[in-house]
């Protein structure tokens, strides 16, 4: 049975047709692109909240799972709150030297 281009929920940027009309899937130029927004540099914003220090730690162009692994992967190994807002993510506290730190490990490079 031939599959319809241009069916519910078909992601046109990877298929393609040739002349005969057989369905080719291009997938190798969506995961180059992910990979070039996910290595962008990383930089630190601080704000005071109610007196209180919020580190933020920004441009996370990913996923939400990926975000939230690495929320949970901050918030564990430095014992504080945190939260995800849009791209960025907020840790409670002044803590750049220690996030750094962990995320270089994780192969994140920041901005200088």
């Amino acid at each position: 049975m031939k599959k319809n281009l241009f069916e519910m929920g078909a992601k046109l940027e990877e298929m393609q047709s040739d002349k005969n009309g057989k369905l080719i899937i291009n997938s190798s130029s969506k995961d180059s692109s992910n990979n070039k927004l996910s290595q962008e540099p990383l930089f630190f914003k601080k704000e005071k909240r109610n007196g209180k220090v919020v580190t933020i730690i920004g441009r996370f162009i990913c996923d939400d799972n990926k975000k939230r692994s690495i929320l949970k992967l901050l918030k564990s190994k430095l014992g504080c709150g945190g939260t995800i807002d849009d791209l960025f993510i907020e840790i409670q506290g002044e803590l750049q030297d220690k996030i750094k730190e962990i995320l270089l490990k994780e192969g994140y490079k920041f901005r200088k």
